[in-house]
Formats: structure tokens, sequence, C-alpha cells
């Protein structure tokens, strides 16, 4: 488990042993997904199906009987999903928790990231894009700090070390999808942060649930290339519904277990659910945000599509456009 998590949130946190995989009572295969995946259902599953690439007539109800129980297994004992966790640079906890403290200098913050010099690229580059527009170039850390402020500094801090867990997979599955699934978990980040301050939300708490809620639909790929030896995945109706309600509740757990806010955690487990909380409703919103920038991005749809254009109020839409500039 990623332990410096709970430092950053709360000093004194216990860490957790990770607990072997323990197989919960199983109901039928698809009784138990949840409501929230269906609220924004098209987009969804619109979204993992082209991340799954060509269907194929060929899957037997029986493989996707086996990978979803198997799923079930993980979402009920999250701690074994630790394992699938990469390591984040060592400076980034020192680095967090100087941004929580107000005494810390510009002068020491810029000495503590001058140890990872990849870090310092990151920042250096980050400094420069088109979604802060220096008057200037930024050459130096502390200039980069001095644009970025505290709240940049976290969010970018954030970025670097979850980029790993999300973007870096190995195994036939995971490896193809997790670029494409990065690129939505950072344009949902962006586009809850954006929406946060209207709607009565945390900024930063949006952006770190919007960075953090896609890990479950990642274990879920890792998962299949780990008991699954066939070239395409299922991508029926049934099974859509069940594996995004799982990874949605696992990715809420998983946060539970990293000792994240709980607010950040319901909001994940809560998003497209009626009655939401406002972090779970910005959650939601940037989701479908950042899912449909991904696919026009990627040619899909062009930006004017009626099914792009049903799913953005006129505020989602001017977040859409904004995001299609951003580099990061």
């Amino acid at each position: 488990m990623i332990n410096w998590i709970a430092r950053w949130f709360r000093p004194a946190a216990a860490s957790t042993a990770a607990a072997p995989i323990v197989a919960a009572p199983q109901p039928s295969v698809h009784a138990q997904y949840a409501a929230p995946a269906q609220q924004h259902g098209d987009v969804r599953t619109v979204f993992y199906r082209w991340l799954a690439g060509p269907p194929r007539d060929d899957i037997v109800p029986s493989t996707e009987k086996l990978i979803l129980e198997e799923f079930k297994r993980l979402v009920e004992a999250p701690q074994s999903a630790s394992d699938l966790v990469p390591r984040v640079p060592a400076v980034i906890p020192q680095l967090l928790r100087s941004l929580r403290d107000d005494s810390v200098s510009g002068a020491e913050l810029s000495r503590q990231l001058a140890q990872d010099v990849v870090l310092v690229a990151a920042v250096i580059r980050e400094a420069n894009s088109p979604y802060y527009r220096p008057a200037a170039p930024i050459k130096t850390i502390e200039g980069a700090i001095m644009l970025l402020g505290q709240n940049g500094m976290r969010m970018l801090l954030a970025r670097v070390a979850f980029r790993p867990i999300i973007s870096n997979q190995p195994g036939q599955f995971a490896h193809t999808v997790a670029p494409q699934v990065w690129r939505q978990s950072e344009a949902c980040a962006l586009a809850a942060s954006m929406l946060a301050p209207a709607n009565g939300a945390n900024p930063f708490e949006a952006y770190l649930a919007g960075l953090l809620h896609q890990v479950g639909l990642i274990v879920a790929f890792r998962l299949v290339d780990q008991i699954y030896t066939g070239d395409a995945l299922p991508q029926s109706d049934e099974f859509c519904a069940a594996l995004l309600a799982d990874s949605q509740l696992l990715s809420a757990r998983i946060a539970a277990l990293w000792e994240f806010p709980v607010t950040v955690s319901n909001a994940i487990e809560q998003a497209g659910a009626q009655d939401a909380p406002a972090l779970a409703r910005v959650l939601d919103q940037a989701d479908r945000i950042g899912m449909l920038r991904v696919l026009v991005d990627a040619g899909k749809y062009s930006p004017d599509d009626p099914f792009v254009l049903q799913h953005l109020d006129p505020a989602a839409l001017a977040i859409f456009e904004k995001l299609s500039n951003e580099e990061h």
C-alpha cells in the first residue's frame, strides 16, 4: 500500500497489512451491479468498448462469468490490489508534507525538488504549458513554483505520483489500454477541478478523485491478463454493466484503503447516484467530459457529433473545449 498517502492526510495513520484474497459469497453473476454506473452508462460503455477494441462473437458466457466472479473477489478484498501498484518517487512524500506547511519557503521547496531530476523537468514543463501561459519561458524551479502556486504544485505532484499507477502496466490488455485510461484520468481530474468551485466542492479533492477514479478499471484489465488467454475482451451489455460498476466500487475502496479523505472515496463510490454530494456530482460530470474528450481526440467522434453534445451542458462544453488545448 502507498503508506505515504496516509501520512500526507493524517500524520499518525497506521499502515494496513495486505490480506489474502478471500472469496465472498457469490450471487448471480450480474445481480449486484450498482445503479450509479448506469446513470451515464452510454458514455462509460462506449468508452470501455472503445478501449476493448473490435468485438468478437465467439466469447462464451462462461468466460464473462469467470472474469466477473474473480473481479468480484478483488472488490471484496481491495488490499490485494496493492500488489499491482508501482512505487512512487521517494521525494514525493516529503514534498507533499512541505506543501501542507505554510511556513516552508519556496527556496526549501526548490531544494527538495532538486533531488529528483525527472520531477524538476516535469515541474518546468508544466509551468510552460498552455494551461498557465507564462509571459516569458520559465527556466528555473523557483520561477515554476512562483507561477504554479501551492495548489498547482499539489496537483502536479499528485499527477506525477499517480501516473505510473495508471499508465505503466504490463500484460497484453492492461498495457494496451493504460495510456488512454491515464489520459482520461488526467482530463477528468482537470475538468473536476474546474467544475468544483461553482458547485461547492474542494478543487484539489475533486482533482484527486478524478485521478484515482479509474484505478479499479486498470486492476480489472490486470486481472484479465492473468486469468484469460483470449485475444478479445467481452463486451456484452451485461458484462459491461457489471464490470464498470465493480470497477467504480473498487476504486472507491482503494481510495479508502489508502486513507484518502473520506470525501474523495465517497465521491468515487457515489458518482452517478441520485442525491449524491457535491463532489460526487462534480466527478460524475467530469468523468463524462474526460471520456468524451479522449474519444474525440482519438477520432471516434467529431466535436460536434450529437452523441458528444447531448452529454454536455454549456458549462461542461466550455471545459470540454478548454481541455483540447491542454498539454499535460
